[in-house]
């Protein structure tokens, strides 16, 4: 080890009250269930504002069925596994939808800095939970799930960024406001 590597302390254990590991793995597939959820409706607002003859119409297109994949899976996780969904679905039905829709209305930059700042949020938070699951052990398969999918979030944020979202005008304002309500949304989901 070197002297400038920095050492990060393990995931801990649930604490008392939080529940049992095998609860905080459920908590983990509904909020991330919920979170694939939203990201297919903003993908869908944008591309329906943006229209099929927009030049990054067919780069949403590729990012959305991406989505459409991440959530499949954690839809039959859910089933699988009996973890019960967030009752805050139709919530993320409306409000993934208006802001991709939204922020698509306000131009395709706007639109790449919501991909941006959501994809941002989404790759710290699936880093989070796959320490935890590593530190844990016996989730190989659902750590492993969530490593592909956590880069695949990591690529779409690289493609907004690369397609001009921080050229937005106002970026850092609508940045910040789309990730404060993204981490909103993932701590209601984990618990609702």
């Amino acid at each position: 080890m070197s002297d400038h590597e920095i050492i990060k302390p393990k995931p801990p254990l649930p604490l008392p009250g939080e529940g049992s590991q095998t609860d905080a793995i459920k908590s983990m597939i509904r909020v991330d269930q919920a979170g694939e959820f939203g990201a297919v409706r903003i993908y869908k607002g944008q591309m329906d504002v943006l229209g099929e003859t927009h030049p990054d119409y067919e780069t949403i297109k590729h990012m959305a069925a991406q989505e459409d994949v991440h959530l499949e899976k954690f839809n039959s996780l859910i089933a699988e596994r009996g973890v019960r969904p967030t009752i805050l679905a139709p919530l993320w039905h409306v409000a993934g939808y208006a802001l991709g829709a939204g922020t698509a209305l306000l131009g395709p930059k706007a639109a790449m800095a919501c991909t941006a700042a959501v994809e941002e949020v989404i790759d710290a938070h699936y880093e989070e939970q796959r320490e935890k699951l590593e530190h844990w052990g016996g989730e190989e398969e659902l750590s492993g799930t969530i490593k592909q999918f956590q880069a695949e979030e990591v690529e779409h944020r690289d493609i907004a960024i690369e397609k001009g979202a921080k050229n937005t005008p106002g970026y850092r304002l609508l940045s910040d406001m789309i990730k404060v309500g993204c981490r909103s949304a993932i701590w209601l989901s984990k618990r609702v």
